[in-house]
C-alpha cells in the first residue's frame, strides 16, 4: 500500500516510523530548506544529508519521480523536495496524510486519495479528510475522529516536567540563526544557546537541547527555533518522541478502520 505523508518534521516521521514497521511503502514531502526543530529524528534531515536514519528506518532524497519504486524496494522511505505535494496527482497513493501541522488546511482534499488523513488542528474530518488524527497531548491524543474537527490548537506547548512556554526557544529577530550549543547539549538556565544577527537566545531552564534549527537558517522574529528539554535524557534526542508514537499509532488505526471500511462497501 502506497502512502503519502505531506511534511517529514518529527510527528510526520515518527508517524512514517510506525507505518514502515508495518510494511507501508512510504513517500514524505517537504520544504527545500526544512526548518524542522527535532531535526535528529526527521526524515526531512534526508534533503540536507542525501540520506538519513531515523531509528532503525532510513529515508533518501530523490529529486525525481521516477526514482521512488527503486527506493521503496529497498525498504527506504523516499523524500521529495515537494511542498505542494504536487506527486499525488502523478503516483495516485492508496493513503494520503497531511501532517504538516501548519494549524491549518493548506489544500489537502477529500479527493485526494481513497483514504486521507488530517493530523491535528485544521481539519474536519468527511468535510476535507476522512479522519483526523489528535494530536493535543491529554486524554485524547492519538484519537481517530471520524466526524468532526481536532481540538483548536492552544498555542501553549506541552507540559513536560511541569514546564511548557518555558522550554521553547524563539528567535530574538529577524536574521540568520546560530547555533551556540548543538543537540545533545546540556544547558544551565540563562545559558545562551544559539544568536540570531548577534542577538542571543537564551535557556529559560535547565536541560538538554533536544531540538534546535541549524545554522545558517533564515528566522523571523518570534520564530520557533529550538527546544530544551527539562528530563535532561540525551537518548531522548535521538528516538522518536512519545507524542510521536501515539499519534502514529492513531494514524495506523485510521488507515486499517477506513481501509476495512472501504471493502465493505
Amino acid at each position: 500500500m502506497l502512502v503519502v505523508i505531506k511534511g517529514a518534521g518529527d510527528l510526520a516521521s515518527g508517524i512514517a516510523v510506525r507505518l514502515a514497521h508495518c510494511g507501508f511503502s512510504i513517500v514524505m514531502t517537504d520544504l527545500e530548506k526544512p526548518t524542522s526543530i527535532r531535526r535528529t529524528v526527521c526524515f526531512s534531515e534526508a534533503i540536507r544529508e542525501g540520506s538519513y536514519r531515523v531509528e532503525d528506518v532510513k529515508g533518501t532524497f530523490t529529486r525525481s519521480i521516477n526514482e521512488i519504486p527503486e527506493i521503496l524496494s529497498r525498504g527506504e522511505i523516499a523524500v521529495l523536495v515537494d511542498p505542494s505535494a504536487e506527486c499525488i496527482y502523478e503516483m495516485q497513493p492508496d493513503v494520503v496524510i497531511d501532517a504538516i501541522l501548519a494549524k491549518t488546511n493548506l489544500g489537502t482534499s477529500i479527493d485526494d486519495a481513497p483514504v486521507v488523513i488530517g493530523v491535528g488542528p485544521g481539519f474536519t474530518a468527511q468535510v476535507d479528510c476522512h479522519a483526523v488524527v489528535e494530536t493535543q497531548r491529554g486524554h485524547n491524543l492519538g484519537r481517530v475522529i471520524t466526524e468532526g474537527p481536532a481540538a483548536p490548537n492552544s498555542g501553549i506547548p506541552g507540559n513536560i516536567s511541569g514546564f511548557t512556554t518555558e522550554r521553547i526557544l524563539r528567535a530574538p529577530t529577524d536574521g540568520v540563526f546560530c547555533e551556540v550549543h548543538h543537540i545533545g547539549d546540556l544547558v544551565e538556565k540563562g545559558e545562551t544557546v544559539a544568536t540570531v544577527e548577534g542577538l542571543p537566545i537564551i535557556a529559560q531552564i535547565k536541560g538538554t537541547v533536544r531540538g534546535l534549527l541549524p545554522t545558517g537558517t533564515i528566522v523571523h522574529k518570534g520564530m520557533k527555533s529550538g527546544d530544551v528539554d527539562p528530563r535532561c535524557v540525551f537518548d531522548n534526542c535521538y528516538t522518536v518522541s512519545d507524542k510521536a508514537r501515539a499519534v502514529g499509532g492513531g494514524v495506523l488505526e485510521a488507515i486499517l478502520m477506513l481501509q476495512r471500511g472501504r471493502e465493505h462497501v
